[in-house]
C-alpha cells in the first residue's frame, strides 16, 4: 500500500503539474513543496522498512522528483524555495551545535578528537592533492595548463576532500535513537574537522593567487571568503547569546522560537550570503555553554520537530543534486571519490595507533565521515568564484561528487552503528512519530539500543 501511495502521489502530481503550467511562481512553488513533503515521507518509511535511513529515502525522492530526473519540480520552483530549506538546515545545524560543549577541548577527549580529526584531514587532503597533481596532464579541469595552475586546482580540490557533514551526521544518529562513545566522537570530530577545513580552504585559496599564473585566480576571494564564513560564526553567536537571554523571559513552548530562528537564518543566508550551517552552529553553540538549561528545552523541541524538519530540507536537497555531471566525468568523479574514502581509511588506520582512539575507528569507524552536505556546497561555490576559468565545470563536478557522498554517507554511518552495537536493532514501524521520544504509536515504532528498549 505504501508502494502504491508513493506512485499516485507521483501520478497526481505530474496530473497537476500541467494543469499549473504557466501559473505564478509562488502557487507552484508551494504546490511542489507540498508534493515533496508527502512523497518524501512515505518513501522514508519504505526506506527504513529496507532497513536504509529514512533521510536516503527523502533525498531520493528529492532526486528522483526534481530537475535532474522526472521534471515534477522545476529548477525555478526549487530556487524560490531555498528560503524554505535554509531555515530548515539552519534548525538541523543549531541542533547539532548545541550537542557541542567545552569538554571536547579538555583532557582524554581532546587528545581522542584531535588525533581522529587529524588523520580526516591530513591524509584524504594529501591523497586527492598529489594524484591530482600527478595525473594533471589527464584531468579535465588541467589538461593543457600550466603545472602552477595545476598545484592550485589540486590544492583546492584537496581542500574539499577534509569536510564533512555534522547535520548528516546528526540527523542519522537522531533518526536510529544512537548513543553511545562511537556516536558521540563522530559527532564531535565532524563539527571540528569542518571548522579546521573552512581555514585550510581559506588558506589554499590566498596561497593560490601567487601560486597560479595570471588570471586564473580572482584576487580577494580569500578575504571575502574570510569575511563571510567568520561573519556567520560572529553572528551566530551573536544570536545564540541573544536566544539565552530570550529564553530566560519566557516559559511557554518553544515552537515559535523555532520558527523564528528558521526565518533569521534564512533572512541572514539571503540578505548577507552567510553560511547557514556555520552559522547555526555557533548559535546552537553559544547557547548550550551560555544558557545550558534552556539549550536542553530547545533541543528536546528541536527533537520533537524533527521529521518535518528532515522531510522538509533533505527532499529540497535531493532536489538540488546535480548527478548529470557524472554521465560525462564519471572516472574522475568515482576516482576523486575513492580517493577521499581511502585518505579517511588510512587517516584513521594512523590515528588509531593511539590507544585512546580505539580499534573500531581503524576497522570500520572511518565509514561515519563519508557524508558531506551543505558546508560542502558553499565551499565548492567559493572555489567557483575564486577559479574563474574552470568556474562551472569546477563547480559542476564537486556538486556532483558531493551528491554521491551525500547518499552514501547515511547508509555507511547506519552500518557503523549498527556494527558498533549503539543501534542494535531498529524494528519497522508505520506510526513511529519522532525518534527519541516515549510517545510511540504501539510497540512496533520502538528500538532497541544497547539491547535495552526505548
Amino acid at each position: 500500500m505504501q508502494w502504491l501511495m508513493l506512485v499516485v502521489t507521483f501520478v497526481v502530481m505530474a496530473v497537476l503539474q500541467r494543469l499549473a503550467r504557466g501559473g505564478p511562481l509562488e502557487a507552484r512553488a508551494t504546490l511542489a513543496l507540498g508534493f515533496l513533503t508527502l512523497a518524501a515521507y512515505v518513501a522514508g518509511t519504505l526506506a527504513q522498512r529496507l532497513r536504509l535511513p529514512r533521510i536516503v529515502g527523502y533525498l531520493v525522492t528529492g532526486l528522483v522528483a526534481g530537475p535532474a530526473w522526472l521534471r515534477l519540480v522545476h529548477a525555478d520552483e526549487v530556487q524560490a524555495l531555498a528560503p524554505i530549506a535554509s531555515g530548515a538546515l539552519s534548525l538541523i545545524a543549531f541542533a547539532v551545535g548545541s550537542e557541542l560543549t567545552a569538554e571536547v577541548l579538555r583532557g582524554e577527549r581532546r587528545r581522542t578528537v584531535g588525533r581522529i580529526v587529524a588523520g580526516a584531514i591530513t591524509v584524504p587532503f594529501a591523497a586527492v592533492m598529489l594524484v591530482v597533481l600527478t595525473v594533471s596532464p589527464w584531468f579535465p579541469l588541467t589538461a593543457h595548463q600550466p603545472f602552477r595552475d595545476a598545484l592550485a586546482v589540486a590544492l583546492a580540490l584537496g581542500a574539499l576532500a577534509t569536510v564533512s557533514s555534522p547535520t548528516l551526521t546528526w540527523s542519522v544518529i537522531h533518526d536510529l535513537d544512537a548513543r553511545g562513545p562511537l556516536s558521540r566522537t563522530t559527532l564531535d570530530v565532524t563539527i571540528v574537522q569542518d571548522l579546521i577545513a573552512v581555514l585550510l580552504l581559506i588558506v589554499v585559496v590566498a596561497l593560490a593567487l601567487p601560486i597560479a599564473s595570471h588570471g586564473a585566480v580572482t584576487p580577494g576571494v580569500a578575504t571575502h571568503t574570510l569575511l563571510v564564513l567568520g561573519g556567520s560564526i560572529v553572528v551566530g553567536i551573536a544570536l545564540g547569546l541573544a536566544a539565552g537571554q530570550y529564553l530566560r523571559a519566557i516559559r511557554g513552548q518553544l515552537t515559535w522560537v523555532l520558527v523564528i530562528l528558521a526565518f533569521i537564518a534564512a533572512q541572514a543566508v539571503r540578505l548577507l550570503g552567510l553560511d547557514p550551517v556555520l552559522f547555526a552552529l555557533a548559535a546552537g553553540c553559544a547557547l548550550r555553554n551560555a544558557a545550558p538549561e534552556h539549550s536542553e528545552r530547545v533541543r528536546a523541541e528541536l527533537k520533537r520537530c524533527a521529521i518535518p524538519i528532515y522531510v522538509v530540507f533533505f527532499a529540497l536537497a535531493g532536489s538540488n543534486l546535480q548527478l548529470d555531471v557524472l554521465a560525462e566525468m564519471w572516472p574522475w568523479a568515482l576516482l576523486l571519490a575513492g580517493l577521499r574514502v581511502a585518505g579517511l581509511w588510512g587517516g584513521l588506520r594512523w590515528a588509531a595507533r593511539d590507544p585512546a582512539v580505539g580499534a573500531d575507528w581503524a576497522n570500520y569507524g572511518w565509514l561515519g565521515l563519508v557524508s558531506q552536505g551543505g558546508l560542502a556546497v558553499t565551499l565548492a561555490a567559493v572555489l567557483r568564484r575564486a577559479f574563474p576559468e574552470w568556474n562551472v565545470s569546477l563547480e559542476a563536478l564537486l556538486v556532483a561528487m558531493i551528491g554521491v557522498h551525500q547518499l552514501v554517507g547515511p547508509i555507511c554511518f547506519q552500518w557503523v552503528l549498527r556494527r558498533s552495537g549503539e543501534v542494535t536493532q531498529v524494528e519497522e514501524s508505520h506510526d513511529r512519530e519522532t525518534p527519541g521520544t516515549a510517545e510511540h504509536a504501539g510497540d512496533s515504532g520502538a528500538v532497541i539500543v544497547g539491547g535495552s528498549r526505548m
